[in-house]
Formats: structure tokens, sequence, C-alpha cells
């Protein structure tokens, strides 16, 4: 079992950063990839951002990109998600999902093994 728990969401004005925080707990962190999604009201759960079990890879969504940098730290049980030049649109519920030892490009689509319980972030215009 893994738990996970986000953090560091909150109110910022556009243009402004933020950096999320999904902190692990329970089995080997270092075996699952992790993934940043995120829910906008009324709209679907999409992928944000991915990196590999190994650290080694990471993707993200057109619509992020050369924005939001994602990486994770083993020896903390810890994955982040630096998000600079943020937008009105990027206004939703994050959460962070991990899967057993994929790739980052795998985080984008099928069944996540578990998944946290979101931090909002809202963007103000």
């Amino acid at each position: 079992q893994v738990q996970l728990v986000e953090s560091g969401g909150g109110l910022v004005q556009a243009g402004g950063s933020l950096r999320l925080s999904c902190a692990a707990s329970g089995r080997t962190f270092s075996s699952y990839a992790i993934g940043w999604f995120r829910q906008a009201p009324g709209k679907e759960r999409e992928f944000v951002a991915g990196i590999s079990w190994s650290g080694g890879g990471t993707s993200y969504a057109d619509s992020v990109k050369g924005r939001f940098t994602i990486s994770r730290d083993n020896a903390r049980n810890t994955a982040y998600l630096q998000m600079n030049s943020l937008k009105p649109e990027d206004t939703a519920v994050y959460y962070c999902a991990a899967r057993f030892r994929a790739t980052a490009q795998a985080m984008g689509v099928g069944i996540h093994d578990y998944w946290g319980q979101g931090t909002q972030v809202t963007v103000s215009s």
C-alpha cells in the first residue's frame, strides 16, 4: 500500500509560481512512477506531468510544457511539481498518482495504482 498526500496548493496571481509536493509513505517510493493530474470544475481530470520510476524520464501535457517541471527526491519519498507563469486556466484541484515501475509517458494513460486526495490551486487574473 502507498499513501500519497499532496500539499502546496493555494491562491496565486497570474504569472506567479507554486510548488506542489506529493509525499509518499508505505512501500518503496522509488519503484513507482508519479504523475500529476488536475481537474477543473465541470471538466474531466487531465494529465499534467509524469516522471518515471527511475527518474530518468519525464512527460508533460502540451498546455504546461515550458512552464511546469516535475521532479522527485527518492530520499525524501516526495515528488514535486514546480509551476511557473501560472494562468487562470491552470485553476484546478491537482492530484498525484503512482504506478509501479511505469514510464513517464505511461502515466498519461491507463489505470494508476494509488491516488492522493488533491490540493486546490487557484490562479486569479
